[in-house]
């Protein structure tokens, strides 16, 4: 049985368009090509840098594979297209074939086992991505942890990867989910506008020593709820911000 490779690189290296697939109305998950033997060297919550030159000008911007960590021949990135996002209409205007540069992983706000025994999630739109390898790595791994995600969005058709949070919740018993929409349909039955102070004390874990929040999402967002966490009394040591 041939050794399994772990590939980290400082300098950008060109990974193949393997494939893609639709996550939402504006959002692709992008699977790039690794050797058949190969894995990322990387943590549930790590980071790659994609690399471009727009413009005339280099640019790059960070992105958190959503594939579960330890998955052989290839690996994807899920992403959002924005308007004001130079890198992420860059990806989305490639297709099967292409190659695009990164370089990493790196070490970002990420998960490792042992580290908390109830997990919470809070999420603002594609501050999903970086907790959904996370969320996909306990899961699959049976490890003991509650886990609790409070996603919030625009609208019910902005919520990425929906049916893979369905179905964890009614596969998994330590899996618990609650939406937030900003525009949602008539007679939406979880939460609206946007994530308030009672939301969280009652969808996240209590502040405790076992207990850890990964936040992540559009930064007045963040910085509005890491300061409410705070109050709530989670520990900043406790709030990870991936």
């Amino acid at each position: 049985m041939e050794a399994l490779t772990r590939i980290k690189t400082k300098t950008p290296s060109p990974y193949q368009l393997a494939a893609i697939e639709i996550a939402t109305h504006d959002t692709k998950t992008f699977r790039f090509g690794l050797p058949a033997d190969a894995t990322l060297d990387m943590l549930p919550g790590d980071y790659l840098y994609v690399h471009a030159t727009i413009n005339g000008k280099p640019v790059k911007r960070p992105y958190t594979p959503s594939s579960l960590p330890g998955t052989t021949g290839s690996f994807d990135l899920t992403v959002k297209r924005y308007e004001t996002g130079v890198v992420s209409k860059y990806l989305h205007d490639q297709h099967v074939g292409s190659t695009v540069l990164m370089s990493g992983p790196n070490p970002g706000g990420h998960w490792v086992d042992g580290m908390a025994k109830r997990v919470g999630f809070v999420a603002g739109g594609t501050g999903i991505t970086p907790m959904i390898s996370i969320i996909r790595w306990i899961l699959t791994k049976r490890i003991d942890a509650d886990l609790f995600l409070i996603f919030a969005n625009k609208t019910e058709a902005d919520i990425i990867f929906r049916e893979e949070w369905n179905q964890a919740v009614r596969k998994y018993r330590n899996f618990h989910c609650y939406h937030v929409l900003e525009q949602p349909p008539a007679g939406w039955p979880e939460g609206i506008g946007r994530i308030t102070v009672d939301i969280l004390r009652q969808h996240l874990p209590a502040p405790d020593s076992d207990a850890c929040i990964f936040l992540c999402g559009p930064p007045p967002m963040v910085d509005a709820l890491e300061t409410t966490l705070k109050e709530l009394g989670h520990s900043e040591q406790s709030i990870i911000l991936p």
